[in-house]
This record gives C-alpha cells, structure tokens and sequence, in this order.
C-alpha cells in the first residue's frame, strides 16, 4: 500500500507513454530540487488504507447479500446480517490497521534507536558498515572512502542510511489511530451501498421487490470504481484494476449466493 510524488508519478506517466521529453523534465535538476522522493506520505498512507478498506467492506457486505438472497430469506435478515458484517468486520479492519501500524511503528523506533546507540557507542563497527554497504554496490578507492567521509559526518543521514541499506527498513507514515479510523469508515460507507435499497424498501414497499437487482447494480458500479482508485496506491491501470475488483467481487457474490441457495433447506 505506498502514494508516491507527483515527479515520480511524472516518471511513470512519461516511461507509460515512452516520452522521452517527459522523462527529462521528471528527471531535471530543478524537478528533483523540488520534489521529495520519499516513497509514502502520510495522506497516502490514508488514502491506501482507504481505499483497501472500501474495498473489504463492499465485497463482504455483498457476500453476506447475496448468501441470504440466495437462501430466499426476507429482507430483514438481510439487515440484520449485513449490519452485523458492516459494525463487525469493520471494526475488526479498523482495529487490524491500528494495531499494524502501531506494531510497525514501534519496530522501527526501536531499530532507530538501536542503530543511533551503536553509532554514538561504536562508532568504528557502523564505519566498517556503511563501506561494507557502499563497496558492495561498486564504489572503490578514493570515492568509496569519501562516500563514507560525507555519510558519517552527519549523524542524522548517517541514522537513516543504515535503517534504509542495512536493515530494509522505509519507516511507516500516518498515525495509527488515523489508519485505523480510515480503513473503519471507508469500510462501513462502502459496505453500506450493497444495504442501501434494502433500507429504502423498508420505508418505500413499492421498490423491496427491486431491492436486490438494483443492490447487484449499485455494487457492481461501486467496485468498478473504488477498484478503479486503487490507481492512487499502485499506479496501475485504472480501468483493469477496475474489471478486477468487479470480476473478484462477483465470484465471491456468486459464491455465497450459491451457497445460501443449496443450504437454505437448513433454515
């Protein structure tokens, strides 16, 4: 789940495109001055939180639908089940997300303090590593030792040099709770779609009948186009992410449709 610069994003729509023009603009002095080419934000971070949670909840909501409409129970039971998933699993996601990026977090910090107490404490071990690190990727000589020289002067870089070459760590952005709280309301608003008309045909018995149709209608629509968002996260095609989550999304309906047809004599 990473949201990534506008020039880095410029750098794939030009090698998209196989614009060479627009690489050399990505790529110029003043457009990498300008842009930080740090790999997540902390919107993007919510922002991939959201839309994986949109996701979640849409296609579990639906399933739950199509199980009990596949069973031929009453429209309250679908309430009653779909509300029970959308609270549930929603809260379930929300809390998995906090607690994650809690975890993550935490890990981090301490790796960050572990590697600036061995840099303050042992200075020469973290020396031999930095050249250790930098020989490998095929400096040698002079510009191996003046690259360890510009590195270890500043203690800071010298920090997140090792988090980043020695322990592979790129550290989480986006506060936990606000992870949390992202992936928990994305769910519920998008797993209420697939609920919408059953609500509606409560207050208005003219449209119940419809109410499953158009629950297919509207959640085929909706998982089309947050699928279609995951192109905020991933970068890929919109329109195939799109069919993907639609195509995804209808094998689990279909799935638990057919369930709750061939085991509604249990009921």
């Amino acid at each position: 789940m990473i949201s990534i610069s506008k020039r880095i994003s410029d750098a794939i729509s030009a090698y998209r495109n196989k614009d060479l023009d627009a690489t050399r603009r990505a790529h110029s002095p003043e457009a990498i001055r300008k842009a930080s080419e740090r790999h997540r934000t902390e919107s993007g971070a919510y922002i991939g939180e959201a839309v994986y949670g949109a996701l979640d909840g849409i296609v579990t909501t639906f399933a739950v639908v199509a199980g009990v409409a596949g069973a031929k129970l009453s429209a309250g039971v679908v309430l009653v089940l779909g509300f029970a998933n959308l609270i549930g699993d929603g809260l379930s996601m929300g809390v998995g997300s906090y607690l994650s990026t809690k975890s993550k977090r935490e890990y981090q910090r301490s790796e960050r303090e572990r590697e600036r107490w061995e840099v303050e404490n042992y200075p020469d071990g973290e020396i031999h590593e930095i050249r250790e690190i930098y020989s490998r990727k095929g400096f040698q000589g002079e510009d191996l030792e003046r690259a360890v020289n510009v590195i270890t002067s500043n203690k800071d870089i010298w920090v997140e040099t090792m988090m980043n070459e020695e322990l592979g760590i790129i550290e989480e952005e986006g506060h936990p709770f606000f992870n949390g709280l992202s992936t928990f309301l994305a769910f519920v608003i998008a797993g209420f779609i697939p609920l919408l008309f059953f609500v509606l045909g409560r207050a208005f018995p003219e449209i119940a009948r419809y109410s499953f149709l158009i629950s297919i209608i509207l959640t085929a629509v909706t998982l089309f186009v947050v699928g279609s968002l995951k192109v905020l996260v991933t970068q890929t095609n919109w329109w195939k992410s799109g069919f993907e989550m639609l195509i995804v999304g209808g094998a689990a309906a279909t799935a638990a449709y057919l369930v709750g047809y061939f085991l509604q004599g249990l009921v």
